[in-house]
């Protein structure tokens, strides 16, 4: 699953694709930077934050995969999609729903469609995987970007807050 995106008839070297191992410390990096971008410093300083994403994104690499979109090596923006098994019932068995999180565009490349190009490579990649649906928990600011790409309110999708802190 490899995305090429091209504006204006220009080759803008960008590549949307899973992530590869060897990113893993960029991708901790964009989010670590989100965070900071969204909910100022924090607790955790960057050198103690990536190698404990890193060592997280492998132990659950089963459940948490991770799309990237690159140009040439440099890791731009990210998301993620959750996979999480479903009860079986008599006629499907083995079921599995998604759950987007953490689409993340660094900031000089917004608002050029590049946070759409991810969610749509997500989609695909949850079709390949025979998934019955996918979710998201969105921002304000990427609603529309999600509706654009198929997402709809659905009045039988209900959520309660449980725990103590809040993170994005």
């Amino acid at each position: 699953m490899l995305m090429d995106l091209r504006e204006d008839d220009a080759v803008d070297d960008i590549a949307c694709r899973p992530v590869q191992a060897h990113e893993l410390a960029a991708v901790a990096e964009l989010r670590w930077h989100w965070v900071q971008e969204l909910y100022g410093s924090s607790d955790i300083t960057l050198e103690g934050f990536v190698p404990r994403f890193v060592a997280w994104a492998r132990e659950t690499e089963s459940s948490h995969r991770c799309m990237v979109m690159a140009r040439d090596d440099v890791v731009i923006g990210m998301a993620w999609l959750a996979i999480t098994q479903r009860v079986p019932h008599p006629r499907a068995f083995e079921r599995m729903s998604g759950d987007v999180q953490c689409t993340y565009v660094v900031p000089e490349e917004r608002d050029r469609g590049l946070g759409g190009e991810l969610i749509e490579a997500v989609l695909a990649w949850a079709r390949e995987l025979g998934l019955e649906r996918v979710t998201v928990h969105s921002s304000d600011r990427a609603v529309p970007a999600y509706s654009r790409h198929g997402f709809e309110v659905s009045p039988r999708l209900l959520q309660a807050e449980v725990g103590q802190g809040r993170a994005g």
